[in-house]
Protein backbone atom coordinates (compact mmCIF):
# COMPACT_ATOMS: atom_id res chain seq x y z
CA UNK A 1 0.00 0.00 0.00
CA UNK A 2 1.80 3.25 -1.43
CA UNK A 3 -0.56 5.96 0.26
CA UNK A 4 0.21 4.62 3.85
CA UNK A 5 3.07 6.69 5.95
CA UNK A 6 6.18 4.14 6.31
CA UNK A 7 6.50 2.66 10.12
CA UNK A 8 9.51 4.97 10.58
CA UNK A 9 8.23 7.90 9.65
CA UNK A 10 5.27 7.14 12.37
CA UNK A 11 7.95 6.58 15.10
CA UNK A 12 10.10 8.82 14.92
CA UNK A 13 11.05 10.66 18.29
CA UNK A 14 11.87 14.27 18.61
CA UNK A 15 14.62 15.65 18.56
CA UNK A 16 16.60 15.93 22.50
CA UNK A 17 16.28 18.54 24.41
CA UNK A 18 19.45 20.75 24.70
CA UNK A 19 20.06 21.88 28.52
CA UNK A 20 22.65 23.67 29.85
CA UNK A 21 23.36 22.48 33.28
CA UNK A 22 23.60 26.02 35.70
CA UNK A 23 27.15 24.77 36.92
CA UNK A 24 27.79 24.97 33.32
CA UNK A 25 27.05 28.53 33.47
CA UNK A 26 29.46 29.62 36.80
CA UNK A 27 32.25 27.23 35.95
CA UNK A 28 31.53 25.05 38.79
CA UNK A 29 30.91 27.34 41.09
CA UNK A 30 28.06 27.50 43.57
CA UNK A 31 28.52 31.02 45.83
CA UNK A 32 29.21 34.42 44.58
CA UNK A 33 32.63 35.88 45.46
CA UNK A 34 30.45 38.73 46.63
CA UNK A 35 27.42 38.57 49.14
CA UNK A 36 24.62 39.90 47.16
CA UNK A 37 21.26 39.84 49.27
CA UNK A 38 18.26 38.44 47.16
CA UNK A 39 16.63 42.46 47.93
CA UNK A 40 20.11 44.09 47.28
CA UNK A 41 19.22 46.90 44.54
CA UNK A 42 22.16 46.82 41.84
CA UNK A 43 23.34 49.55 39.06
CA UNK A 44 25.36 49.91 36.27
CA UNK A 45 28.46 51.12 35.97
CA UNK A 46 29.23 53.53 32.96
CA UNK A 47 31.99 51.59 32.05
CA UNK A 48 29.22 48.68 31.25
CA UNK A 49 27.30 50.80 29.43
CA UNK A 50 30.56 51.04 26.99
CA UNK A 51 31.57 47.74 26.66
CA UNK A 52 29.84 45.59 24.12
CA UNK A 53 27.90 42.50 25.76
CA UNK A 54 27.19 39.19 24.28
CA UNK A 55 24.01 36.97 24.03
CA UNK A 56 24.98 35.25 27.08
CA UNK A 57 23.85 35.18 30.12
CA UNK A 58 26.18 37.66 31.46
CA UNK A 59 25.07 39.91 28.38
CA UNK A 60 21.58 39.57 29.34
CA UNK A 61 21.89 40.45 32.85
CA UNK A 62 23.32 43.79 32.16
CA UNK A 63 20.58 44.11 29.58
CA UNK A 64 18.48 44.16 32.73
CA UNK A 65 19.88 45.11 35.34
CA UNK A 66 20.21 49.01 36.01
CA UNK A 67 18.23 49.91 39.40
CA UNK A 68 16.97 46.45 39.96
CA UNK A 69 17.35 43.83 42.90
CA UNK A 70 19.37 40.49 42.52
CA UNK A 71 16.13 38.57 42.79
CA UNK A 72 13.99 41.02 40.12
CA UNK A 73 16.88 40.17 37.98
CA UNK A 74 16.84 36.67 38.46
CA UNK A 75 13.15 36.60 37.42
CA UNK A 76 13.98 38.88 34.45
CA UNK A 77 16.70 36.54 32.85
CA UNK A 78 14.84 33.68 33.64
CA UNK A 79 17.67 31.77 35.37
CA UNK A 80 18.24 30.55 38.85
CA UNK A 81 18.84 32.39 41.55
CA UNK A 82 22.41 31.14 42.24
CA UNK A 83 23.62 31.29 39.23
CA UNK A 84 22.78 35.02 39.09
CA UNK A 85 24.37 35.48 41.52
CA UNK A 86 27.71 33.96 40.98
CA UNK A 87 27.51 36.00 37.62
CA UNK A 88 26.61 39.15 39.10
CA UNK A 89 29.06 38.59 41.64
CA UNK A 90 31.80 38.22 39.16
CA UNK A 91 30.21 41.44 37.34
CA UNK A 92 30.61 42.99 40.64
CA UNK A 93 34.32 42.47 41.17
CA UNK A 94 34.89 43.46 37.55
CA UNK A 95 34.03 47.00 38.66
CA UNK A 96 30.26 46.64 35.91
CA UNK A 97 28.17 46.57 38.35
CA UNK A 98 27.78 48.39 41.88
CA UNK A 99 25.33 47.24 44.88
CA UNK A 100 23.23 49.59 46.52
CA UNK A 101 22.42 49.65 50.13
CA UNK A 102 20.25 47.40 51.24
CA UNK A 103 17.46 48.07 53.69
CA UNK A 104 18.73 48.74 57.38
CA UNK A 105 16.94 49.41 60.66
CA UNK A 106 17.47 52.88 59.75
CA UNK A 107 15.63 52.55 56.36
CA UNK A 108 12.57 54.46 56.41
CA UNK A 109 9.38 53.52 55.03
CA UNK A 110 9.25 54.90 52.03
CA UNK A 111 12.54 52.70 50.76
CA UNK A 112 10.51 49.74 52.04
CA UNK A 113 7.83 50.20 50.64
CA UNK A 114 9.64 50.65 47.15
CA UNK A 115 11.39 46.99 47.77
CA UNK A 116 8.13 45.26 48.28
CA UNK A 117 6.90 46.56 45.73
CA UNK A 118 9.84 45.89 43.01
CA UNK A 119 9.69 42.08 45.00
CA UNK A 120 6.25 41.62 44.31
CA UNK A 121 7.14 42.88 40.43
CA UNK A 122 10.01 40.21 40.60
CA UNK A 123 7.64 37.47 41.76
CA UNK A 124 5.03 38.24 39.24
CA UNK A 125 7.71 37.85 36.40
CA UNK A 126 8.45 34.56 37.45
Amino acid sequence: MADEPEVEEMHASPPAARIVRPYALTAGRTRASVDLPLEATLRLDTSATRRAWGEDVQGKIIGVLDSRSVAEVSALVQRPIGVVRVLLGDLVQQGYVHVQATLTENSTDDERYDLLERTLRGLRAL
